[in-house]
């Protein structure tokens, strides 16, 4: 989720079904004056989003910002174009050595403004099978049943 004392803009709920989140980080990003708009209007998908490093340099790909309504034209968008993501070049390379080694990916999990600033939360995730999203949802249905039975418990125990 978003740090607190920001707003967010959209969460990908997604990807923390499909991955196990390892770790987090927070990166910039360059957009466009119509793509802010859109984005204050929450107008954003990050389902089938993802970041890549290519040539030293953070791009998220796959992610659909909507066109805002009132730009067209000279002012307007495209939807699905690949943005840069601003990191400091020795974090770049950290990540890309993490993902080199431990063959994990790199998908946004929320975009938040921060003081007037569109931030993206990447999360460094390894892929998970089928059997591993049903025990997920096993152990945080046996999580829910467990803290449900001590609510009650702790009710009627007045």
């Amino acid at each position: 989720m978003a740090p607190p004392g920001t707003k967010l803009i959209a969460s990908n709920r997604r990807a923390r079904h499909d991955y196990a989140i390892l770790d987090t980080v927070e990166a910039g990003i360059v957009l466009l004056g119509s793509e802010v708009k859109s984005l204050r209007e929450a107008q954003v998908q990050l389902a089938d989003g993802y970041a890549r490093i290519r040539d030293g340099e953070l791009w998220l790909e796959g992610v659909n910002i909507a066109p805002y309504g009132f730009a067209n034209g000279f002012g307007a968008h495209e939807q699905d174009r690949s943005r840069k993501l601003l990191m400091h070049r020795a974090e770049i390379k950290r990540l890309s050595d993490r993902i080199d080694r431990e063959r994990v990916a790199l998908v946004p999990l929320s975009m938040y403004f921060r003081e007037g600033r569109v931030k993206v939360e990447l999360g460094i995730g390894k892929g998970r099978t089928k059997a591993d999203k049903r025990q997920a949802i096993a152990e945080k249905d046996a999580k829910r049943d467990i803290e449900r039975e001590l609510g009650r418990r702790n009710k009627y125990s007045k």
